[in-house]
């Protein structure tokens, strides 16, 4: 018995000399980290002070601080960055849907200013400026080189005022110049109407107004329609939306699902996760939902578009998204600044990040560049053509009703318009008729 006890002793004895060998390791790595991080501080201090004492022209120390921390956040991701008190108040004003500038969505690419997306009726959007593009120059200063923030800073001015900016774009040859006027820019977060018996809502952010204003947007359709049984279906329409709030792309994911997973985040640590459920309850009734993208539907768009196309609750019609699958967290900091870090990744409900990859529609479907003006040739080839009724002295059908023959006459009416917005915009009218052919199939039994 003695010698299982002292055999059993010399084993823990021998157990704590192996973990204090292991352990003393560790622990003098780590320290030598620790130092290694405090050298690196010291070393910042010197340099910010030889800076002030030394360099050709008098600094500002707060702005010295303001640019280092800014350098140290934007060198981990193009998202992260310090908003000093001035940006932080703008950021505010854009989440609730109203500030000043050129109206487009901005991020950083190599050192280029990239356009995720221009915004509806903003001065960006009518001067024909498109996802994708690359500014290079504002009033021919070039932005190689800048935070993305200082960027967008150029770029801001008085409203009214103009400003000059270079584009480079795919398939254009040559860089060119483009010259807008800033202007207020008011964002009108959701908008409704009826094509045909198709209800379209078009969403153009997520801010604070998003989900309110489709909900009534939605709700003033099916009213005017007479009711949820003739509308065919809905077409969420989200091209050249480049996100924002993340609650909002929830509460559009749960407006027309019944259950199931919504989004799930992950961070660094597992603890750190979350997990968004959807709650009972379709502001549709299950009719069928075509969602529309493009390269410039980024971020909250695209959590939107990947729930509802995981669940298989929608066709989504387009082209590949941005593929922004990182979730920014703002942290106030002290003296009303901020600071804006990439805090976690997000996931469709299938387990898929589309972080760099974008959510790939199930039909492709690019919208036409516009034409050059036809000539006489192709002209006279889209003309209508004259039908047997347009003859002098033809026959009449006698084989139907004047109410038959009046429905007929709305139904071709209605193809026509179809036909002229496939000029206006193909990829929607395409959206809606893939709803119309749904539709033709009648209900599942």
């Amino acid at each position: 018995m003695k010698k299982f006890v002292m055999a059993a002793l010399g084993g823990t004895v021998l157990g704590v000399i192996a973990t204090t060998q292991i352990a003393a390791p560790l622990l003098a790595q780590e320290s030598a980290k620790t130092e290694n991080v405090y050298e690196q501080l010291d070393l910042f201090g010197d340099i910010f002070e030889r800076i002030r004492a030394q360099y050709v022209e008098e600094t500002d120390s707060s702005e010295l601080i303001e640019a280092a921390i800014n350098g140290m956040l934007t060198s981990l991701d193009p998202h992260s960055s310090y908003l000093s008190p001035k940006d932080a108040a703008k950021m505010r004003e854009q989440t609730r849907g109203e500030f000043g500038g050129l109206g487009i969505e901005v991020t950083q690419e190599e050192g280029f200013v990239k356009v995720v997306s221009p915004i509806d009726g903003t001065p960006a959007d009518e001067a024909g400026i498109e996802a994708g593009d690359f500014i290079t120059h504002v009033d021919g200063e070039t932005l190689l080189g800048l935070v993305l923030d200082d960027a967008v800073e150029l770029m801001r001015g008085p409203v009214g005022s103009e400003i000059v900016i270079t584009v480079v774009r795919e398939g254009e040859a040559e860089p060119f110049d483009v010259t807008l006027t800033r202007a207020t820019i008011q964002l009108t977060a959701a908008t409704a109407r009826t094509v045909g018996e198709t209800a379209v809502l078009r969403l153009t952010t997520f801010n604070e107004q998003t989900y309110p204003k489709m909900k009534e947007g939605l709700e003033a359709q099916v009213e005017a329609a007479g009711g949820i049984e003739n509308i065919n279906g809905i077409v969420l329409d989200l091209r050249n939306n480049p996100g924002g709030l993340l609650n909002q792309a929830i509460a559009i994911s749960d407006a027309f699902l019944e259950e199931g997973e919504i989004v799930s985040t992950r961070g660094r640590e597992l603890a750190d996760g979350d997990r968004v459920n959807a709650t009972p309850g379709d502001l549709s009734q299950g009719k069928p939902i075509v969602v529309l993208i493009n390269g410039g539907s980024a971020s909250a768009s695209e959590i939107v578009a990947g729930a509802l196309q995981d669940h298989r609750r929608a066709i989504v019609v387009g082209t590949k998204s941005f593929g922004k699958g990182s979730v920014q967290t703002v942290m106030p900091l002290r003296g009303n600044g901020a600071m804006r870090l990439t805090t976690a990744r997000y996931y469709t409900p299938s387990g898929r990040s589309i972080q760099a990859l974008g959510v790939s529609p199930d039909i492709v479907v690019e919208q036409p560049r516009l034409k050059p003006e036809a000539d006489e040739e192709e002209e006279s080839l889209l003309r209508p053509r004259r039908s047997e009724a347009d003859l002098r002295g033809s026959l009449n059908n006698d084989s139907l009703t004047e109410d038959e023959v009046k429905q007929i006459l709305e139904d071709r009416s209605k193809a026509e318009k179809a036909a002229d917005l496939r000029e206006e915009d193909y990829q929607l009218a395409y959206a809606i008729d893939i709803l119309k052919g749904l539709s033709a199939l009648g209900p599942k039994e």
